[in-house]
C-alpha cells in the first residue's frame, strides 16, 4: 500500500470527517473532504450514492489521487515559469472569452425567467385540470426483521407478545438491530415509507392488511428469508391539496411560458441581428 493509499484509508475509516475538513496539503495547498465529493458527483453525473458500498471507497481514493497529482502538476508548471509562457495566455485568454459568454448568457436566461408571470387564476385553473396528477396512493410506513429460518422468526414473535405501544414498538428496534439480517436492521428494520407494490408480493399483501402499531403473528416468507413485520403508520389514498403543490405548479407554469418566450425572443433577434452564412465553394 503506497503512502496515499495509507493516508487516505486512515482518514476515511477514522471519525466522520466534515465535508470542509482537510485531508491533505500538496505543497502548502489544501485539498477537502468537499474536492473529493465535488469531483466524484461531476463524474457520476450526481449518482454517487448509487456506486456499489464496496467500490466508493476505491473511488474516493483514485480521486484522491488525481487531485494530488494535479496539484503536484500545477506547482511544477508555476515553478517551471508555464503561467508567464505565450501557449499559455492565449489558451487562459480564450477560456476566458468562452467562460464570460457562457456566464453572460445564464445571466440574460435568469433575467428573461424573471419577467415571466404566473397568475393564481392559471395555478388554479391548471390544478382542477390536472387534480389526477396529485393523487397520492396509499402508504404505509413499517420496520421488519429479516431472519434465515422460521424457527426464529417464531422466536421473535414470541418475544413481543403481549406489548403494545411504545414498548412494542422499542423491543421491536432492539431485536431488529440485533437479530436482523438485513440492510434496515442497524436502523430498527425502518424500511420507511413505501406503496403498493413497491415491495415483493407476499410482503406486499400482508403489511397492507395490517393494523397500525402492531406486528405480523406469523412469519411472512419471501424469497430473501422470513420476516416479522411492524407496520407503524398508514396513510390512506388522497390528493395533495392546492396549497401543498401550487409552487411545483408555478413553477411549471413558468418554465412552460418561458419556452414560449425564448422562442419569440429568438425570432425577434434573428430578425433584427445581421446574419452572413457562407456557401461552400
Amino acid at each position: 500500500m503506497n503512502k496515499v493509499t495509507k493516508l487516505f484509508t486512515t482518514l476515511m475509516l477514522g471519525a466522520t470527517i466534515a465535508t470542509a475538513h482537510t485531508l491533505v496539503t500538496v505543497n502548502g495547498s489544501a485539498i477537502t473532504q468537499s474536492d473529493v465529493d465535488t469531483e466524484l458527483m461531476q463524474a457520476t453525473q450526481g449518482r454517487f450514492n448509487q456506486v456499489p458500498a464496496d467500490k466508493q471507497m476505491q473511488f474516493r481514493q483514485q480521486v484522491l489521487q488525481q487531485l494530488i497529482a494535479k496539484e503536484l502538476v500545477y506547482d511544477n508548471a508555476k515553478k517551471t515559469g508555464v503561467l508567464n509562457s505565450k501557449d499559455f495566455k492565449t489558451e487562459y485568454k480564450k477560456l476566458l472569452e468562452i467562460a464570460k459568454k457562457n456566464i453572460a448568457i445564464q445571466v440574460w436566461q435568469k433575467q428573461q425567467l424573471a419577467k415571466v408571470k404566473v397568475s393564481q387564476k392559471e395555478m388554479k385553473d391548471y390544478y382542477k385540470k390536472n387534480k389526477e396528477e396529485f393523487n397520492q396512493k396509499e402508504s404505509v410506513h413499517a420496520r421488519h426483521i429479516l431472519v434465515k429460518t422460521e424457527a426464529e422468526a417464531k422466536k421473535i414473535i414470541a418475544e413481543l407478545k403481549g406489548l403494545k405501544g411504545n414498548a412494542l414498538k422499542n423491543k421491536f428496534m432492539e431485536l431488529a438491530k440485533t437479530k436482523s439480517t438485513g440492510p434496515s436492521g442497524s436502523k430498527g428494520g425502518d424500511l420507511g415509507f413505501f406503496t403498493k407494490g413497491q415491495m415483493v408480493p407476499a410482503f406486499n399483501d400482508k403489511v397492507f392488511s395490517m393494523k397500525v402499531g402492531t406486528v405480523t403473528a406469523t412469519p411472512v416468507k419471501t424469497q430473501f428469508g422470513y420476516h416479522v413485520i411492524y407496520l407503524e403508520k398508514k396513510n390512506p389514498a388522497s390528493t395533495r391539496s392546492f396549497k401543498e403543490v401550487k409552487n411545483v405548479i408555478e413553477q411549471r407554469l413558468k418554465l412552460e411560458k418561458f419556452k414560449v418566450a425564448i422562442k419569440a425572443k429568438m425570432k425577434q433577434l434573428e430578425k433584427s441581428a445581421k446574419i452572413v452564412v457562407n456557401k461552400k465553394k
